[in-house]
């Protein structure tokens, strides 16, 4: 494979560190995206200058996905500062692409609130963040904005309820915003909020005693393989052919254009001779994680994004074993996923104490890999620490999200 240094120093690289985080609808499908820019002077929204860098690069990358077999854009949520709602230049913005949150928190002078009609007058879409169904200021907001969004983390159900009622009746889209688990989640869905964003699908509900079903018992047969020193190419096509439909997805994936090969792989056994054992080893743990019917694409994609970004700053600091940091970022939501707790899942999951430890702990070198990936997600940069050149971060995230796109793609069935 192409070093990862190589292909992110051929990137464009830009000055804010960029995160994104889905949005989602009753079906779990990403409704939108909510955009985490680094901020200098604090959580105030995006000033001009962020938006002149990342808007390029916003709307190239992160607001398409793949979701329901085919590529789809969604519009991005951007929290922006009083310098931008004010600023002339904004007409530039494009109207589509960007819903503009308002923090609940900013100031409402006369000159702003009428700045936001004309605003919404011209077409552009206005979400208003952390609604307090307490706090009448915001009243003379909800007849100018299109979407609201209510902290479930600062409200008990009884404020969140209230909030529900209160914007029904101002015919505003309402957003549940900071849910934790799934609980939270199912009741919003029952207070008939639009949409949902938090934590929740990455919460997992263990179900005691649950074991690894279906053919991701033979993956995890094929995975005890490729863990043993005396692994062979033939012992693994062996194993594999045990489910016909199983070779046939593996060998229809490596022939995908996320591998970039030139000639066709036809059997297990070629795809190693090419491939290697570890690249092996990447796929069938990409098969592992494959979403279960009953859970959103959504998760399969944070997988692989956060498995992927793992493996490229581990290549930036020089760390051994790559494919090693892919796997545990891979994984580190495989509890989720399968509704297993995490220990319990370690006890079936062949895999090396390294990267169970990683897993369980976030303990060793693994471990402070992901935990760093794991900050970037979540928009906490302050907490970043192993990359001198910081633009990196945004470069090697970028990449794993175009990355995660291809590989859904591939492994798509249509």
């Amino acid at each position: 494979m192409t070093k990862t240094r190589d292909i992110l120093d051929e990137d464009e690289k830009i000055d804010v560190l960029l995160a994104c985080r889905p949005v989602y609808n009753r079906g779990q499908d990403v409704a939108a995206i909510q955009l985490l820019l680094e901020q200098n002077g604090g959580d105030q929204g995006a000033s001009l200058s962020d938006l002149e860098h990342s808007s390029p690069v916003i709307l190239g990358t992160y607001a398409s996905l793949f979701q329901n077999g085919r590529v789809e854009a969604v519009p991005s949520f951007l929290r922006v500062s009083e310098e931008v709602v004010l600023a002339p230049q904004l007409t530039a913005l494009p109207k589509k692409q960007y819903i503009l949150e308002i923090p609940g928190d900013l100031l409402l002078t006369s000159d702003l609130v009428e700045r936001l009609r004309g605003l919404a007058r011209r077409g552009y879409r206005l979400a208003l963040a952390d609604y307090d169904p307490d706090d009448h200021e915001l009243d003379v907001l909800l007849d100018v904005v299109h979407i609201v969004k209510v902290n479930t983390r600062q409200l008990d159900r009884d404020g969140v309820r209230r909030a529900a009622e209160r914007l029904r009746r101002h015919g505003v889209e309402m957003l549940a915003d900071r849910l934790d688990d799934r609980g939270a989640f199912r009741h919003c869905v029952e207070l008939g909020f639009d949409y949902y964003q938090g934590d929740f699908l990455r919460a997992p509900e263990p179900v005691k005693g649950k074991k690894i079903a279906g053919n991701k018992l033979l993956l995890l047969q094929l995975l005890s393989e490729l863990h043993s020193p005396d692994a062979s190419p033939a012992r693994l096509e062996e194993i594999a052919i045990k489910d016909a439909q199983l070779t046939w997805r593996i060998l229809r994936t490596v022939n995908s254009a996320a591998m970039g090969l030139r000639r066709e792989v036809n059997s297990i056994s070629h795809a190693i001779a090419l491939l290697g054992l570890d690249e092996i080893r990447r796929w069938a743990n990409l098969f592992l994680v494959e979403g279960a019917p009953e859970k959103p694409e959504a998760l399969t994609r944070d997988m692989l994004v956060r498995g992927r970004m793992c493996e490229a700053l581990s290549e930036l600091c020089d760390r051994a074993n790559p494919v090693d940091h892919f796997i545990v970022g891979l994984l580190s939501q495989l509890d989720a996923l399968l509704d297993i707790g995490m220990p319990e899942l370690m006890e079936q999951v062949p895999l090396s104490q390294d990267v169970k430890a990683a897993l369980l702990e976030r303990a060793g070198g693994l471990g402070e890999i992901l935990t760093e990936v794991e900050a970037y997600q979540a928009g906490r940069f302050d907490a970043l620490r192993l990359l001198g050149d910081r633009r990196y971060y945004e470069v090697a995230y970028r990449h794993s999200v175009a990355w995660a796109r291809q590989v859904q793609q591939a492994m798509s069935p249509d």
